[in-house]
């Protein structure tokens, strides 16, 4: 299967609710997944993200050498009476996320190792195509207190498409390049455990969710799975990691939680919470999507002056500027980018990158003259 690397445009139309309830910009229902999820129209959700439980199979309490207890999840929503039992449960929030999800959609899954392969396994089996899965390394983990294993220090997520023909699924990979000093973002993730301010307290003082996720982690998933306005579903909201990072980054926001403690939690946390300013959230847009500007628009608004001499980075070449928007190297006139080639003995050339004019404050790119016609456009 061809997958497109950027995702859907930004240009792309968004779909809206097919229901005449509108969806509020973030909301926590209470109640089971499964059954909350039937409620919502069929195709309407462009991101899913699940912390399911993680079926520890716990037996007994879990002590460090000096015979302390460690706080570990042994909460009733984590037991179940078999794995087949784990496998059912599985398959039915599964099945009823598949049916919220637009045909585009995509859906992530944290697990441990205790129940990450099922789930991929049942993934497969009701038809989402997987993706790509995500090593989240964690800088902190809690050590091996019995000495008997590896320090487990990192979960797997499961990036997968709704469908395996689908190809315009949203990925926001030139902006994650961007972010990652130009380089290819890798599928290993290296972000510490929630900690500190972030992790949310009792009244007793002890941390409130065993498993709350890291904001940075939500972040990453969302800035690259989804864009401003889109809706984001998690059937296990707990206390509302997911929805506290939608929200920030104008994403709409739907989750579900069996436990009222916990969602009366992750509502008083979203409720604090500031939407980002929304140029910081502007769509990246790459070279295809932006807006086509020929060499001679740089002339007709008087940024280039016919007659002056562009020139390379070291001045090695020098080329005449044409009324006509080509320029000449000798008796050899063209493009600025066969005119480029030309001088360097190539085959192509980015003219628009190894041209420059020079101007009273030294050596100008001409690809920067060119962001300024396409912000004219785009203002306009």
């Amino acid at each position: 299967m061809v997958v497109s690397r950027r995702g859907a445009s930004v240009r792309a139309p968004r779909v809206s609710f097919e229901s005449s309830e509108a969806i509020a910009t973030a909301r926590i229902l209470v109640g089971d997944c499964v059954a909350e999820m039937a409620k919502l129209p069929a195709a309407s959700v462009d991101l899913v993200f699940a912390d399911p439980p993680y079926n520890l199979q716990l037996q007994g309490d879990l002590k460090r050498p000096d015979d302390s207890r460690v706080d570990a999840v042994d909460n009733d929503w984590d037991k179940f009476a078999s794995f087949s039992a784990y496998d059912d449960f599985t398959r039915a929030w599964l099945t009823a996320c598949r049916r919220v999800m637009k045909p585009a959609a995509t859906l992530w899954v944290i697990g441990s190792y205790h129940n990450i392969f099922r789930v991929g396994a049942t993934m497969q089996d009701l038809g989402f195509w997987i993706l790509n899965d995500i090593v989240w390394r964690k800088s902190n983990p809690m050590p091996n207190f019995r000495g008997r294993r590896f320090t487990n220090a990192h979960e797997t997520l499961i990036w997968a498409a709704r469908d395996a023909d689908k190809r315009n699924y949203t990925f926001n990979y030139e902006a994650l390049k961007a972010g990652n000093d130009d380089v290819q973002m890798r599928s290993d993730w290296f972000i510490p455990l929630c900690t500190g301010e972030e992790r949310l307290k009792g009244g007793d003082g002890k941390k409130l969710h065993p498993t709350q996720k890291p904001e940075a982690l939500l972040a990453r998933v969302i800035l690259a799975a989804s864009r401003p306005d889109d809706l984001v579903l998690d059937p296990f909201c707990g206390t509302g990691t997911t929805g506290a990072v939608a929200h920030r980054l104008r994403r709409r926001f739907i989750g579900f939680e069996r436990e009222a403690g916990y969602a009366a939690a992750a509502e008083r946390r979203i409720a604090t919470i500031e939407p980002m300013a929304e140029p910081a959230l502007t769509a990246f847009m790459t070279a295809r999507e932006a807006p086509r500007v020929p060499f001679s628009a740089l002339l007709e608004r008087g940024l280039v002056t016919p007659g002056v001499k562009l020139v390379d980075a070291k001045k090695r070449h020098r080329a005449l500027v044409r009324a006509d928007g080509a320029i000449a190297l000798g008796d050899n006139v063209g493009s600025i980018h066969r005119i480029g080639a030309l001088a360097q003995g190539l085959e192509a050339c980015n003219g628009w990158t190894f041209w420059h004019v020079e101007t009273p404050r030294g050596l100008t790119v001409i690809d920067a003259l060119r962001a300024q016609v396409r912000a004219e456009l785009g203002a306009g």
